[in-house]
């Protein structure tokens, strides 16, 4: 085997004594994998994060894409590497309202097995700041926040018979989610970022997204480099999707 050093000192890091059966299966694609994702992706220059926002963003990203298994895999990883056990959940929750509870059930389900296996105390400290009688203004308010003054009247807008999804996505979306603790703005937009581009098929709300990111502070430079540490989850065709969608969001912003 030809593993790198820094690749079998990053994957023991992730998880630590475990050796992996794909070596005596699979060893040359293990070997081939491994340098790629724990050793070129990471040491690529000028495309390094810190490890939170990386394992965030690789933990959103395997939502996005339905990746159960590798998921699984990672949140002990990520909690190896700093992700608190609320940053997982709320990452978790978050997702509900871009991937649809249909979709994102066994993960929740997996993050509970994991954290219970680790000795966490469910249920986890409640990270909610919104009430039922606040949350559409809450919510409009955090739109306003990330999208900018536009959004202020956007819960009304629309046809009649579809205005009521506009209201949702301030109360539901944004009031119930985005505005709980646990994680700020900055990083609720990257994981959407991400459960967007892993889930393919929501090019405009990518593009629409991106251009939010970049309004709070998460630039283009940024967003590439997400979507590089991204790439051996997702594969290509959607990394390159979600780089058109980066560079059409920059575009407008000029």
């Amino acid at each position: 085997m030809a593993i790198s050093e820094f690749a079998k000192a990053y994957h023991e890091k992730m998880f630590p004594g475990y050796v992996s059966k794909f070596l005596e299966t699979d060893p040359e694609f293990i070997e081939r994998f491994d340098n790629f994702a724990f050793d070129e992706v990471l040491n690529q220059p000028g495309q390094g994060l810190d490890d939170k926002t990386r394992f965030l963003a690789i933990l959103a990203t395997l939502l996005g894409c339905q990746g159960i298994d590798e998921f699984r895999a990672m949140v002990p990883a990520a909690l190896n590497f700093g992700v608190t056990p609320v940053e997982v959940k709320e990452t978790t929750y978050q997702a509900v309202a871009y991937l649809g509870v249909g979709r994102v059930f066994p993960f929740l389900k997996a993050v509970n097995e994991v954290l219970e296996a680790r000795g966490v105390k469910l249920p986890l400290e409640g990270q909610a700041t919104t009430t039922m009688e606040n949350r559409r203004e809450q919510g409009t308010q955090t739109q306003i926040d990330i999208f900018g003054e536009g959004m202020r009247d956007f819960w009304k807008s629309g046809p009649e018979e579809s205005r009521h999804i506009n209201l949702w996505l301030a109360d539901n979306c944004f009031g119930d989610y985005y505005t709980r603790t646990g994680l700020d703005y900055k990083q609720r937009e990257m994981i959407t970022f991400c459960f967007l581009a892993a889930q393919g098929g929501c090019e405009p709300q990518l593009t629409s997204h991106a251009a939010a990111n970049m309004r709070i502070g998460n630039d283009k430079a940024f967003l590439i480099r997400v979507i590089s540490n991204c790439l051996p989850y997702i594969g290509y065709p959607r990394s390159l999707n979600a780089l058109r969608c980066v560079n059409a969001a920059a575009e407008q912003a000029k």
